[in-house]
């Protein structure tokens, strides 16, 4: 296609932006909920069904390894069949694997639940975060993708009061919560229903005449196709899982595999076990550890606001070395302090939480820019996966750092895979804001601004 604008690129922010971004944040709610819930829920569910060590090692990491395979396989398969089948599919396998885990009984019956249900979050990641970067115009592109993960922290914060509401119930407490992300799916599942496919994954496979017919719905009877500038070099080819290690796309896959690896390392493994971290600093009681935790998780929305703003104002990469500069100070500071104590422990989470809420989000903001629609899903798909076998070796891991380690050491590991992460950003990191996707993911000029201009009263 030879676009003569950026119609997409170009748009004013409207009321349809709005929405689908608000239903695309369905699925990291539910991410950070699920994810979080189980170290609330392994509370009461250890004693009744006898968890071992390494049992609840298995169930935290469990999730987490299914998101390996979800990212990875379906990631792929969103670009071959679309974003809008994939849209629906996974919240439906979230919510019937989230109640099935509910009626476990046996412990590997909880861990086949937890992998399948992360599948599905694995999913959702370069499901929705695709489809919303096609829509979305570039002034706002950052912002946006990245409310839709700072939504995870809120996840995980209601899960933390959720656990404290229910905490209780009595032995089969955890039974309701590990079920509950469910709720949440079908919600979520009712919201998307009738979200139209993008239409630059519909041109990326020929298929012109239905992407016609979505830029007429969403901005108007008087626009095109030609109003519309493509992220892909020549006519409409079909991307391949290993276009993401070729030419330039292979650096770009090794910055986001490594960044986004060395942010959620110490995030998941804060999160699943934020309880059992804050006993290990000798916080005793329900308000220590439920509200310890939930206070945890509120900085990382907290520090989300300055970072939507800032990654608009001073960019993405400036952003993201700032932040990794400061959780490796914050993290390794009370490794050196002797006879630590609990508070600059605390404080040392605290200051993690709110740093890393201000960029974690760029884990589905770079990828969704760096690569074209063919393989958007794929590279979203791929690092998703890539980041997850650090952190379910790491949650696996956890509980023996702790008994090994100690909070200070467990915390210093943190610091030193963060420095990696710091690393990674300096020399690999490119700056993409305020670019068109196809300035961003072609080699060819970028395209001459739009020739018309879109009004808000004609997007639906």
């Amino acid at each position: 296609m030879s676009a003569t604008s950026n119609l997409i690129d170009d748009a004013p922010l409207t009321t349809f932006h709005k929405k689908l971004t608000f239903f695309a944040s369905g699925g990291p709610f539910i991410d950070g909920y699920a994810l979080s819930i189980i170290g609330i829920a392994l509370i009461t569910m250890t004693p009744s069904l006898q968890l071992s060590t390494v049992e609840i090692g298995l169930i935290g990491a469990a999730s987490l390894v299914g998101i390996f395979f979800g990212g990875a396989i379906f990631g792929w398969l969103t670009d071959k069949i679309g974003r809008h089948k994939m849209y629906i599919a996974d919240l439906i396998a979230l919510a019937l694997f989230s109640l099935l885990n509910g009626f476990a009984t046996e412990v590997w019956q909880v861990v086949l639940c937890r992998f399948f249900l992360g599948a599905a979050i694995g999913a959702d990641y370069p499901i929705a975060t695709s489809l919303l970067a096609e829509f979305l115009p570039k002034k706002h592109r950052g912002r946006l993708l990245g409310a839709t993960f700072v939504v995870w922290a809120i996840g995980a914060a209601a899960a933390y009061a959720v656990g404290y509401l229910l905490r209780d119930m009595g032995p089969d407490a955890w039974r309701v919560m590990v079920a509950s992300p469910a709720i949440f799916a079908v919600i979520t599942l009712l919201c998307r229903l009738g979200t139209p496919e993008s239409p630059r994954w519909l041109l990326s496979r020929g298929r012109r005449d239905e992407a016609r017919a979505v830029i007429k719905k969403v901005y108007g009877e008087q626009y095109d196709l030609g109003d519309i500038a493509s992220d892909s070099d020549g006519p409409a080819k079909r991307g391949k899982f290993t276009d993401i290690f070729k030419g330039q796309f292979l650096k770009r896959t090794l910055f986001v595999s490594i960044f986004w690896t060395a942010q959620v390392i110490p995030l998941f493994a804060v999160y699943t076990f934020a309880p059992d971290l804050l006993a290990s600093m000798g916080m005793t009681g329900d308000a220590n550890l439920y509200g310890g935790s939930f206070l945890i998780s509120m900085l990382f929305v907290v520090g989300g606001i300055p970072g939507l703003w800032l990654v608009e104002k001073i960019g993405r990469r400036k952003l993201l070395l700032w932040s990794f500069a400061v959780i490796v100070v914050a993290l390794a500071i009370p490794a050196f302090i002797p006879n630590v104590q609990a508070a600059p422990l605390f404080i040392a989470l605290a200051i993690f939480a709110l740093a890393s809420g201000a960029s974690s989000f760029l884990e589905v903001v770079y990828p969704n820019e760096l690569f074209p629609t063919e393989v958007r899903a794929t590279a979203v798909g791929f690092g998703t996966a890539i980041s997850r076998v650090g952190s379910a070796a790491s949650t696996y891991l956890m509980p023996v750092a702790i008994v090994s380690f100690g909070a200070a050491g467990s915390l210093l590991i943190g610091a030193l895979i963060s420095l990696v992460g710091l690393a990674a950003t300096l020399l690999l990191a490119p700056e993409t804001a305020n670019k068109s996707l196809s300035e961003l993911t072609t080699e060819k000029k970028p395209a001459l601004p739009a020739h018309s201009q879109v009004t808000e009263g004609s997007m639906s």
